[in-house]
């Protein structure tokens, strides 16, 4: 029996999002050591000696229901960070959009707007789902502000969610984008795709 959602490959002008693989791991690599990212306390991106264990659970993710994506930059043809459908609740149509990250120098280019233009249309317009939700550290304001400005609104915090390996509470913030919002939702995508900038 097939599953709700299968691997594909979904193609923009910028990017374009294929199943991730373990041959992504030495584009992934220089990635993540552009802007070091996974010294940012409040979000996660690997670091480099630990990008094959980041894949590889994204993998063992993929086999209980999750579709991780490497994001490919069309005009260098390298792997520049990493995006995933999760928390995939197949019974209800509902998805969780997240474990995103962009190589520094990528980071406000338009690439992450067309990213979740591609993961979003595919979403609700090939998978039919009902709602697909985003989740982000609260003290993360610039993705805060990032996903507020797809169009997602705040469905609520979750205070003390979770606690990180060296005793740190994490309050959540919760969005999501249902299906009724789809329409005014891509509209307002194709608006900032089309006006440029980040």
């Amino acid at each position: 029996m097939a599953r709700w959602i299968e691997p594909v490959i979904l193609e923009g002008d910028r990017v374009t999002l294929e199943p991730l693989t373990a041959a992504h791991a030495d584009d992934l690599i220089d990635a993540c050591q552009d802007g070091e990212l996974w010294k940012l306390w409040f979000t996660f991106a690997p670091s480099p000696d630990r990008v094959a264990a980041y894949i590889n659970a994204a993998l063992a993710g993929r086999d209980q229901g999750d579709l991780p994506f490497a994001v490919r930059h069309k005009a260098s043809g390298r792997v520049i960070g990493s995006t995933r459908f999760f928390r995939v609740d197949e019974d209800h149509r509902r998805l969780e959009l997240g474990h995103t990250w962009y190589a520094a120098a990528h980071q406000r280019t338009g690439v992450n707007k067309e990213c979740k233009w591609l993961l979003l249309r595919h979403a609700f317009e090939t998978l039919d789902a009902i709602a697909v939700e985003f989740r982000t550290h609260w003290h993360n304001r610039a993705s805060r502000a990032a996903i507020a400005r797809l169009g997602a609104k705040q469905d609520g915090v979750l205070r003390n969610h979770t606690v990180s390996e060296d005793g740190v509470y994490r309050d959540t913030v919760v969005f999501s984008i249902i299906n009724q919002e789809w329409p005014a939702v891509r509209q307002n995508l194709r608006f900032l795709m089309a006006r440029g900038g980040p």
